[in-house]
């Protein structure tokens, strides 16, 4: 098979149906008809000798040949259109792009709304979604193109996906008003006996495992005694107004998820590292206008905290 006698209009359709596993959304997505998108597909399985999908109810599950090829189709596309794109100008108020960004609940409540904001603006043909990713996955959602970009701590990654340090937090310690064990003067600082002494929330996603403050404060052979573990920082602030639990937990978040609550506010009662917070993006995506366009957004928001 010859690249000048293949249609590469194709492959766009193949990772249509691959993306949305649904033959009219699929048709939707590329503003084409069935009929002509169902072609589309019977030219795709004659020309690589492979269903490429299998009907099940609605859903069009890919063959396994389908998910072995499928991230090279899309490192392809991307690098195609972004040669195209960087002929011409770039105008992000003409753009019209949908881009998926791998977020934790932290992100998405302190960078979303003045994203959403700036995009409106500026750029109102670009639309986001936001999804949760496994660390552990982030590599392959980028080079697959499932996702465009991740905000996460950092992480070894491949040469392959660039990254950039985008924000420094810290710890600090929620506790209610009129929490009985806490120094009765705002100005005196926690002490890290008093912390120990308490029952804690710790907010994690996983359903065992420690937490960021569980390995600073075991670096010193310490432990604390987890009465909650919860899924989410804004469950966990309104736990702490009703209770005498304390909860750990980033700085910058906690100006938002405990807004309405007023907990106290202390300093963790232990030197850290700072918490850092990077972009990464895929090497396939660096010369994309729109990619660096919307990285470019991300950088400043996230810096500007």
């Amino acid at each position: 098979m010859h690249i000048s006698r293949t249609d590469l209009n194709l492959f766009v359709v193949l990772d249509a149906i691959y993306s949305q596993g649904n033959i009219t959304r699929a048709s939707q997505t590329l503003n084409l008809s069935q009929p002509a998108l169902s072609h589309a597909l019977a030219r795709l399985r004659a020309m690589f000798d492979d269903p490429l999908f299998v009907r099940q109810g609605v859903s069009m599950v890919p063959t396994p040949f389908t998910r072995g090829i499928i991230t090279q189709v899309r490192q392809g596309l991307q690098l195609f259109e972004a040669s195209l794109q960087t002929e011409q100008s770039f105008n992000p108020g003409q753009t019209q792009r949908s881009f998926h960004l791998g977020l934790r609940d932290v992100f998405e409540a302190t960078i979303l709304p003045p994203l959403l904001q700036r995009i409106s603006e500026q750029a109102p043909g670009i639309s986001i979604a936001s999804v949760r990713v496994d660390r552990r996955e982030i590599e392959s959602a980028l080079s697959s193109g499932n996702l465009d970009m991740v905000l996460e701590v950092p992480i070894p990654l491949t040469g392959n996906i660039r990254q950039q340090r985008v924000s420094r937090d810290r710890l600090i310690v929620l506790s209610r008003k009129g929490h009985p064990q806490m120094p009765k003067k705002k100005s005196l600082p926690l002490e890290l006996s008093t912390y120990l002494q308490q029952r804690h929330v710790l907010v994690s996603s996983r359903r065992q495992g420690m937490g960021l403050e569980d390995f600073e404060l075991n670096r010193e052979g310490l432990r604390r005694q987890i009465s909650l573990r919860c899924q989410h920082y804004f469950a966990a602030c309104r736990v702490v107004s009703e209770t005498d639990l304390l909860l750990t937990m980033p700085e910058q978040y906690a100006s938002i998820a405990n807004a309405q609550f007023m907990n106290r506010i202390d300093s963790f009662p232990l030197a850290t590292q700072p918490i850092d917070a990077h972009l990464y993006w895929h090497v396939s995506a660096e010369n994309d206008p729109a990619n660096a366009w919307l990285r470019e957004q991300l950088i400043e928001l996230m810096q500007r905290r």
